[in-house]
């Protein structure tokens, strides 16, 4: 029931929170789930999966990190819709009223969608099985532990794992988002995202917003377009400019002129960002020149480049023991925190009277605020049956039993029932974990699905693909969870229905499942040095996956000389320098260097943390010289940015399956080697 104004008074006088959200729509009519599921809704949101699905593709492929997209999405869609009213309305069509929670379904079954993109494994376990990525590794590469991609089963395979996380769940929402009132930062800075575009000052802003993306968006991709005139080979074009010289072009150090990676940059948070460029100096600037030196003494003079056994172990397994140190110094940290927090508030509902029966009343605190009674009110309003979540799960999870097998032989069903039995309670942890801290652990428990089940399977019966199957249907089940939740949360933020919100996770879901191996089966028959160490799309992840496969069911034979030793320091260091972040009074522990982000560039190089650390420049000097302007449009200049550079992969990969090349080379030669080709052009003539 709405307060009166001498409630809303006394409430004020008392100390009572904050202005509310939720009298700015007073009046407005909260539409009926089936109405906030609209046809405009999903043709929108398939137009947007399909983009945004291109753009994380690209950078699954190129560095693996993924930015949150939330901004460029929230923005679009609201952008997409309106001008779909606006034409209507012209056209002299009955217009009904773009909502919020039409909004925030678009929202969700956009982030559904993309994020499949990511937790498809396109750039990590899933291309970790090709012969491609195997051939490298070198170990356990026979056939039973290589699947090729192809479009057919990526296709069934992505139906069968993703929807059993949906289903997981569902039951526990009421007590995840109103009785234990889980954060959930992302959701629900994604919800005051969407209800400010609603308000008349919102709106506006949302307006120039899109206008400033826009304008990125259109130099991004344009400049995407003139670089590709001067790329007709290797080391061509503008990635190859070295900028600070050549020799440190040799070690990987150069600004390549990503637009892309420069927008990457301008959203990740300054200190990972700097955790890069330290991690790019302290590996290429310094490790990998000293254990160079070494060739012919630690490894074989003779080896290849992108052979294990020399430099390029080093490279790939110092960079797997940070990975795996700084996740299980966090996984034990978000467990530990998860668990505290569990017990603390169990004893709190204990201690208060929850209805239990519609007899018992509950008792409800001193101030209640008129937002949470009326996101309360609706958010119960339209209940997901039990029945749905525990049938979902079970006719789902018994699919999938009986399907995968099919698809990857040495993943026995009795493997994927023991994974479909541990799995609810481990969405639970990190779903609970991620509403407190925001951290999604999907992929750490998919590491430990692989040494788990490829031990289990044994080397001889196809352990390393049995270990990257199951990585792969533990991190669906996991992650999709986590997404769901968080879309709860956003929609009890913005009065969006449960089951709306359900109803366009499925559909979403469903849109990434045909979506994302699509996109990736463009890129991988385009492009034919994709994974590649050293190409355009070198997928850095695919061969780190296959080795902790490898790792899991082979152990450390197969390391150079001294790499284990490297290994066991550098995994200690990435707990101990964690131990020091938290530890360290606030101040200094927010300067303290990330160990996950200084891992990536040991194996990728530098050239995308010194674009991504000048992102980070633009926005620190934009902030110092107006804060707000810099809050506002700092994520949509980004957005423009990212998406620009990665929309123009489409017409790029278009172009490479007509076999239409690069017209110019552009190379950058030494004065000396730039001597002997004119020698040698004039002898020639």
């Amino acid at each position: 029931m709405e307060k009166t104004d001498m409630e809303v008074k006394k409430e004020e006088e008392e100390g009572a929170p904050a202005p509310s959200v939720e009298r700015v729509f007073d009046g407005v009519r909260v539409p009926a789930w089936r109405e906030q599921v609209t046809v405009r809704a999903l043709v929108v949101s398939l137009g947007l999966s399909v983009m945004l699905s291109v753009i994380v593709m690209k950078l699954n492929l190129t560095t693996g990190i993924i930015p949150s997209l939330n901004v460029a999405s929230g923005l679009l869609g609201f952008f997409f819709v309106k001008v779909w009213t606006k034409a209507l309305e012209r056209a002299g069509v009955l217009r009904v009223p773009f909502t919020r929670q039409e909004n925030t379904v678009i929202q969700t079954c956009v982030v559904a969608a993309y994020g499949l993109a990511f937790s498809g494994g396109y750039g990590t376990y899933l291309f970790g099985m090709s012969s491609k990525i195997a051939v490298q590794a070198t170990e356990a590469n026979d056939s039973q532990n290589i699947k090729d991609p192809k479009l057919g089963w990526m296709i069934a395979f992505m139906f069968v794992v993703s929807f059993v996380g949906l289903f997981s769940l569902v039951p526990l929402r009421k007590i995840m988002i109103i009785d234990y009132k889980l954060i959930y930062p992302s959701g629900t800075a994604t919800a005051y995202l969407i209800n400010g575009f609603h308000t008349p000052q919102g709106e506006n802003l949302a307006k120039k917003q899109v206008r400033t993306l826009g304008k990125f968006f259109s130099f991004s991709f344009l400049w995407g377009f003139f670089q590709w005139f001067y790329k007709s080979g290797d080391d061509c074009g503008f990635e190859a400019f070295p900028t600070l010289g050549l020799k440190a072009y040799e070690n990987k150090f150069n600004f390549d002129f990503s637009a892309m990676y420069v927008g990457v940059g301008m959203i990740c948070p300054h200190i990972v960002n700097a955790s890069l460029l330290i991690g790019a100096i302290l590996s290429w600037g310094i490790m990998w020149p000293l254990i160079n030196n070494q060739k012919g003494n630690w490894y074989s003079a003779d080896l290849p480049p992108n052979s294990l056994h020399g430099l390029q172990g080093y490279r790939v397994f110092i960079a797997v023991s940070i990975i795996l140190g700084d996740g299980l110094y966090n996984f034990l940290k978000v467990l530990t925190k998860t668990v505290q927090a569990f017990v603390s508030d169990s004893q709190k509902i204990r201690l208060s009277t929850l209805p239990v029966s519609d007899e018992v009343q509950m008792a409800k605190p001193p101030i209640v605020s008129y937002d949470d009674d009326r996101r309360i009110e609706v958010f119960l309003k339209d209940q997901i049956p039990k029945w749905v979540a525990i049938g979902g799960y079970s006719i789902v999870s018994l699919v999938s039993i009986i399907t995968l097998p099919h698809i990857f032989p040495p993943l026995k069903w009795y493997f994927i029932l023991v994974a479909y039995a541990v799995a609810p309670v481990l969405a639970f942890c990190n779903a609970y974990g991620c509403g407190l801290t925001d951290w999604n652990m999907a992929s750490t428990y998919g590491k430990l699905a692989i040494f788990v089940f490829g031990a289990w399977a044994g080397a001889h019966h196809g352990g390393v693909l049995a270990g990257l199957a199951s990585c792969g249907v533990m991190m669906s089940i996991v992650a999709t969870a986590s997404d769901l939740m968080q879309d709860f949360k956003t929609g009890y933020l913005t009065l969006s229905s449960p089951r709306s919100m359900f109803v366009s996770q499925v559909i979403g879901t469903s849109m990434g499942c045909v979506v994302a191996p699509c996109v990736f089966w463009l890129f991988y028959k385009a492009f034919d040095d994709i994974g590649v160490p050293g190409s355009q799309y070198p997928a850095p992840y695919a061969i780190i996956y296959r080795n902790m496969a490898i790792l899991g069911v082979d152990g450390f034979s197969s390391l150079p000389k001294h790499c284990l030793t490297l290994c066991y320091v550098f995994f200690a260091l990435a707990i101990l320098i964690n131990l020091a972040r938290d530890l360290s009074p606030k101040k200094v522990g927010q300067c303290i260097p990330i160990p996950m982000a200084m891992a990536i560039p040991f194996y990728i190089g530098a050239a995308f943390a010194i674009d991504m650390f000048i992102g980070t420049v633009i926005l620190f000097v934009w902030q110092k010289m107006d804060r707000a302007k810099a809050a506002a449009f700092g994520p949509a200049v980004a957005s423009g940015l990212i998406c620009g550079d990665g929309i123009w992969s489409l017409p790029q990969a278009v172009l490479a399956l007509a076999q239409v090349k690069p017209p110019i080379c552009m190379k950058f030669l030494s004065r000396k080697m730039n001597d002997r080709v004119d020698a040698f052009i004039n002898s020639a003539s």
